[in-house]
């Protein structure tokens, strides 16, 4: 629409676009509001008609397969997460333990990495494990166990959500929902989660080109939840060193593709609490708009990701490390004129 368009004239093209069989989602910005059209088999011209009613300025065809999520639809998007905007001009660290394991474990971690700078405090409730003999998550007791955290630390907490069963529960206590990257294409739980009132982290799954991620993302807003966080999380390749292929490329490409914000998530993208501090800072120079770290009190009686876990201090050292420039640039010496 055409800057200072009306609500009048903004109104008759959503009304047009429904009458062309097409879905109208209205984007308000700080100067213009976007009416994208969504859905397949409605009349095309009569979109193209809307070129001359009053108030519209373009009408411009979307050419990737995401609608929504294309920053063709507009540039970025900030979203808030219980007060902590992710997608502004900081970078936000989410930071905590792989699971919840006790009250003493999880405060202690949320004291200490809100000390280090960290936004944000992850904890595992309920785990996807490869084995079912591994150790599953404490449930609804780590929901309460982060929700006290919470109020007493001011730390919003992110968790994940494995089913459409435990939304509800989890959506009651968590500020940011998390779908793991088993879950990137479990479209039934997409589809839940697009009707609840509480931002999503969107992983990306460990076999997913970045075109099914976005389209992942995608089932989010169309579904009504625009508050989509996207997450690289390494993908699976021949590589044996590393648990993932930690793939950078992929933050500049979502970046550039879509207006959603992009963190990075260096603990399962390498496997290695060795390399961390090298990918995170090397996530934050390639575009990510944040980090999810995971961390410890002792990750070597961790009941889950020790060996990916930094201790406390070695968080502190990552942090530290963040705020350092990169390395300077050689240039040749002018030559003599």
């Amino acid at each position: 629409m055409q800057e200072g368009a009306s609500e009048r004239e903004i109104d008759h093209v959503i009304e047009t676009v429904r009458a062309a069989g097409y879905n109208p989602h209205v984007i308000r910005g700080a100067e213009k509001t976007v009416v994208a059209c969504v859905g397949s088999g409605g009349t095309r011209h009569k979109l193209e008609a809307l070129r001359g009613a009053p108030g519209v300025e373009d009408v411009i065809p979307i050419s990737h397969p995401f609608k929504l999520v294309s920053r063709q639809v507009q540039t970025r998007t900030t979203v808030n997460v219980a007060g902590v905007p992710i997608g502004g001009e900081d970078i936000v660290v989410i930071a905590g333990p792989c699971s919840v394991e006790s009250r003493e474990q999880l405060m202690t971690t949320a004291v200490a990495v809100k000390k280090a700078g960290a936004s944000m405090l992850r904890g595992g409730a309920y785990k996807p494990r490869t084995s079912p003999y591994d150790f599953q998550g404490l449930g609804e007791e780590a929901l309460r166990i982060l929700r006290d955290v919470r109020e007493t630390t001011g730390l919003p907490i992110v968790t994940e959500v494995m089913g459409t069963e435990d939304v509800d529960i989890i959506a009651e206590h968590a500020d940011l929902l998390q779908v793991g990257a088993r879950n990137m294409q479990n479209f039934a739980l997409l589809r839940r989660l697009a009707r609840v009132e509480k931002p999503i982290l969107l992983k990306r799954g460990p076999s997913a080109t970045v075109k099914e991620w976005l389209l992942a993302a995608e089932y989010l807003l169309t579904g009504g939840n625009p508050n989509v966080v996207l997450c690289e999380r390494g993908i699976k390749t021949f590589e044996t060193e590393m648990r993932n292929t930690f793939d950078l490329a992929a933050i500049a490409l979502a970046k550039e593709l879509s207006h959603l914000p992009v963190i990075a998530d260096p603990s399962h993208g390498t496997g290695r609490r060795s390399l961390i501090a090298a990918v995170s800072r090397a996530a934050v120079a390639v575009g990510a708009d944040g980090l999810i770290i995971e961390v410890h009190p002792c990750p070597e009686q961790a009941l889950s990701d020790g060996a990916q876990s930094l201790d406390l201090e070695g968080f502190a050292s990552v942090m530290r490390g963040l705020s350092q420039p990169l390395r300077s640039v050689a240039k040749a010496a002018a030559a003599a004129v």
